[in-house]
C-alpha cells in the first residue's frame, strides 16, 4: 500500500524543490518526484530522487553514542539519552564554569535549510550566552557585492529565465547544482531561440550546453564585467536616460573604464579580445537579457568586488526596464519573516562574540584574532554542520578537534568526518522525519513539509534537541515548551503569513515582488533609490579601504607563483551536495572517485599522466588524487570536484580543503574556496585510500 505526502527539499540548495513522496507501507520512501510548483515544475535533481537510499542506509547513526577510543578513531559505544544529556551539560557546564560562557560554541550550518530546525539553535545559544556565529561560509562574499549596488538582495523572477532571449548563467553550474534553471533555460530556447552564455573557468556540464562559453581565470571576473560595460559605453549601447533616472555617477563609471576594454580585460582574465567583444556584443544589443549569479566567481578574496561589477551590467544598460532583463542572484531579501521566537532575539546580548565559522580552524586552534581576544572555545556543539569537511584549512580543524581540552558534541545523520571527533555523538532526524518551513533563495515560494515518517531508533529533531538541552540547563523561556509544528505556525502568523494548516493545504504561498518593485523599477533599495555604481565598501565592513568604490579588478587573489604556479577551483561534484550524499552508494559509484581536472598540456608540463595519481600541495597540506586530462581545460587552471570524504583520497586520507585558506574575504568576511594556488607533481608510488 503506498500515499503520497507533500514536503519540500530541505538541501543547501537555491532551487528549495517541492516534492511528491510516496510512503510504502506507511514507513518505507518509496519514488521521490518533484511537484507541479511554478518553479519547481516537476523537475528535481537525481540526488533527492533517490532520497529513499539515504533515509534508510544501513550506517545511519541511530542512537546516543560515547566516545571509546581516540578522538577521530570513530570509536563510540551506544548510551543511552538520559546519559548523553548528562555528558553533555556537564561538559558544556564544567567548559564555562572554569572559562565563562564564551568558551561554548554551538557551531551549525546549512544541513537543513529549515527556519525552525536550522535556527532554533540560536535561541539556546543566546539564552546561555554562548559565543554567536557569524554565518559566512555561503553567501556572505556575494550578498555584500550584490547589496553594495542594489541595496536589498532580490533580483528579477527567476521565472523570467523563460522569456528571456539571452541567459548568462555567470558563476554557477546549474545542471549539477540547480536542474530548475535548466528547465527554464530550455524553455526559453526551444520557444524564443534565446542563447545562453556560461561564464566559468572550466567547461561543465553547464557549459558544454552553452551557445557560447567563456572561462576566465578564477577570480578575474570584475575585470570582464567591466570590459562589457567599457564596449556598452563605447559602442552607444549603454542606457543614458535610464542611468539618469536609477544611477548615480555615470559619469564617473564612463571616465573609470575608458581605460579597461577588452585589450585590458584580456590579459587579466586570459580570454581573447574577439571572445570579449563577442560576448560584449550579445549582451549588450539585447534588451531581455538574463543574468543568473551564481556563488562560485565570489568565493575569492576580490568577490565581492566581481559581484558588484557583475550587477552594473543591467543597470549601465537599462535591462532591468524588461521582462527577462536583469539579473538575480538569491530572492532572500523579499521574506519578511519575524524569526523573534525561532532565534529568541530577545535572549540576544549583543556584547556576547561572533566567531566566524568560516575561520573555525583559527577559532579551534587558539588565534587570538579569530578569538576576537576572548577565551578559547573549550565545548563545541555541532547541528546541521560537518566542519572537518567542508571549512578551510580543514588540517587545522582537525587539530582543533583533536584538543584533549574541547568537549564535543556532535548530532547527526551519519558518522562524518567531525562527528569521528566528538566525545557524544547524538542522532539526527532527515526532514521527511520532521515537520518545518522553508523560504526559497533561487524563487519567490513558502512552503511547509510535514514528517510523513516517523524517526528511526532513537533519533531526535534539531528542535528536539534544543528543548530537551534548555530543559536540561534550567531554561524557562517558552518557545522551549512548543513543539516544532507549534513554532513554525506562530513564527508564520507573527510574519503575516497563512497560519501552517492553511499552508499546508495550499503546500505553497508565492511572494514574489511585483515586476516593478523586482526590477527596482521604484528605486533600488538605498536612501536616495539610486543603484550605486560607487560603492560604499567601508560602510559593508572594509574599514581600510581595500576595495575600488568604481567597479574595479585588483590583484586581490591567491595568485600564481613559483613555487605554486597552477590556481585551484574546488567547483561542486554533481552527485553531491556539499558533503551530503557522500554516504550513498549511487552518489558514490556515479562520482567514481576524487580526480583533478587538469589540461593535457598541463599535464605534460608537470609530468602528470591521464588516469595516474598525483599529488597536490601548498604550504597548508597535500592531497593525493587521480589526474584527468581534459582538453580544453584552461592552462594553469586545475578543478576538483568535490566534497569528498577525506578517507576517499590517497595518502593519509585528507580531503580536498586542506589546501584551502580560513583567510577572511572582504568585506566582511567569508569563504575564499576557489582562490587558492598549488603545486602538483605525479605520485611516485601507489598509495590505499583509508576508510571513508
Amino acid at each position: 500500500m503506498s500515499e503520497i505526502h507533500s514536503s519540500v527539499c530541505p538541501h543547501d540548495c537555491p532551487s528549495t524543490c517541492a516534492l511528491d513522496v510516496e510512503v510504502l507501507d506507511g514507513q518505507k520512501i518509496g519514488a521521490v518526484r518533484g511537484a507541479d510548483n511554478p518553479y519547481t515544475g516537476g523537475v528535481i535533481c537525481n540526488k533527492v530522487a533517490r532520497y529513499a537510499e539515504r533515509v534508510h542506509h544501513p550506517e545511519r547513526v541511530l542512537y546516543p553514542l560515547l566516545r571509546t577510543g581516540e578522538k577521530g578513531s570513530g570509536t563510540f559505544r551506544r548510551i543511552g539519552w538520559d546519559e548523553a544529556l548528562d555528558r553533555v551539560v556537564a561538559g558544556f557546564g564544567a567548559a564555562t564554569e572554569h572559562h565563562g560562557s564564551e568558551a561554548a560554541w554551538a557551531y551549525s550550518s546549512g544541513g537543513t535549510m529549515g527556519l525552525v530546525q536550522r535556527d532554533g539553535i540560536f535561541r539556546l545559544r543566546h539564552a546561555l550566552r554562548w559565543s554567536g556565529r557569524k554565518g559566512t561560509i555561503c553567501s556572505t562574499i556575494a550578498g555584500a557585492g550584490w547589496t553594495a549596488g542594489c541595496g536589498r538582495i532580490s533580483g528579477s523572477d527567476s521565472r523570467e529565465m523563460a522569456v528571456a532571449d539571452l541567459n548568462v548563467l555567470w558563476g554557477t553550474n546549474p545542471v549539477s547544482t540547480q536542474v530548475n534553471v535548466m528547465a527554464h533555460v530550455t524553455r526559453a530556447r526551444k520557444e524564443r531561440g534565446a542563447k545562453l552564455v556560461v561564464i566559468d573557468p572550466y567547461r561543465t556540464g553547464t557549459a558544454a550546453a552553452a551557445d557560447l562559453h567563456l572561462a576566465p581565470r578564477p577570480g578575474t571576473d570584475a575585470a570582464l564585467a567591466c570590459a562589457v560595460m567599457h564596449c556598452a559605453f563605447r559602442d552607444g549601447h549603454a542606457d543614458r536616460a535610464y542611468m539618469a533616472d536609477y544611477a548615480d555617477d555615470a559619469e564617473a563609471l564612463e571616465a573609470h573604464l575608458a581605460t579597461r576594454g577588452p585589450a585590458w580585460a584580456a590579459e587579466i582574465t586570459g580570454l581573447s579580445v574577439a571572445e570579449i567583444e563577442a560576448f560584449a556584443a550579445l549582451y549588450n544589443t539585447t534588451p531581455r537579457a538574463y543574468i543568473r549569479c551564481g556563488y562560485g566567481f565570489t568565493r575569492g578574496r576580490g568577490g565581492a568586488a566581481a559581484m558588484h561589477a557583475v550587477t552594473c551590467l543591467p543597470t549601465v544598460t537599462g535591462k532591468w526596464h524588461y521582462e527577462g532583463g536583469g539579473a538575480l542572484f538569491t530572492n532572500k531579501g523579499i521574506f519578511a519573516w519575524d524569526k523573534s521566537l525561532i532565534e529568541g532575539t530577545a535572549l540576544r546580548d549583543p556584547a556576547i562574540r561572533e566567531l566566524d565559522m568560516s575561520r573555525i580552524a583559527s577559532v579551534l586552534t587558539g588565534d587570538a584574532d579569530a578569538l576576537h581576544g576572548g577565551p578559547g572555545v573549550h565545548a563545541l556543539l555541532v547541528q546541521s554542520g560537518n566542519p572537518a569537511s567542508v571549512c578551510p584549512d580543514s588540517n587545522r580543524v582537525r587539530q582543533g578537534l583533536m584538543r584533549e581540552d574541547l568537549f564535543t558534541v556532535v548530532h547527526e545523520q551519519f558518522l562524518t568526518e567531525t562527528a569521528r571527533y566528538a566525545d557524544v555523538v547524538l542522532p539526527a532526524t532527515m526532514f521527511l522525519e520532521h515537520d518545518d518551513i522553508y523560504q526559497a533563495m533561487g524563487h519567490s515560494h513558502i512552503q511547509i513539509g510535514r514528517a510523513v515518517i516517523d524517526p528511526p531508533g532513537e533519533a531526535i529533531f534539531n528542535h528536539d534537541l534544543v528543548c530537551a538541552l534548555a530543559r536540561c540547563f534550567g531554561l524557562d523561556h517558552p518557545t522551549f515548551a512548543m513543539t516544532a509544528l507549534e513554532l513554525a505556525d506562530a513564527t508564520l502568523r507573527a510574519s503575516g503569513y497563512p497560519p501552517a494548516a492553511d499552508l499546508a493545504e495550499r503546500r505553497w504561498l508565492d511572494v514574489q515582488l511585483p515586476f516593478r518593485s523586482a526590477h527596482f523599477l521604484d528605486g533600488f533599495a538605498h536612501p536616495d533609490g539610486r543603484f550605486r555604481f560607487r560603492a560604499d565598501w567601508r560602510a559593508l565592513g572594509d574599514t581600510e579601504g581595500r576595495l575600488s568604490p568604481l567597479p574595479d579588478w585588483l590583484p586581490l587573489i591567491d595568485g600564481a607563483t613559483d613555487d605554486r604556479p597552477l590556481r585551484l577551483v574546488t567547483a561542486p561534484a554533481r552527485q553531491f551536495l556539499n558533503s551530503t550524499f557522500t554516504e550513498t552508494p549511487n552518489a558514490r559509484k556515479r562520482e567514481g572517485r576524487p580526480q583533478v581536472l587538469i589540461s593535457p598540456e598541463d599535464g605534460l608540463r608537470f609530468g602528470v599522466g591521464d588516469g595516474a595519481l598525483a599529488r597536490l600541495g601548498n604550504a597548508r597540506g597535500e592531497v593525493v588524487l587521480h589526474a584527468r586530462h581534459v582538453p580544453g581545460q584552461r592552462l594553469g587552471t586545475i578543478v576538483v570536484e568535490s566534497i569528498w570524504p577525506a578517507g576517499a583520497f590517497g595518502g593519509p586520507g585528507h580531503g580536498i580543503n586542506v589546501l584551502t585558506s580560513d583567510e577572511a574575504a572582504l568585506p566582511s568576511g567569508g569563504a575564499v574556496f576557489h582562490d587558492t594556488s598549488v603545486w602538483i607533481r605525479a605520485e611516485a608510488e601507489a598509495v590505499t585510500t583509508v576508510a571513508a
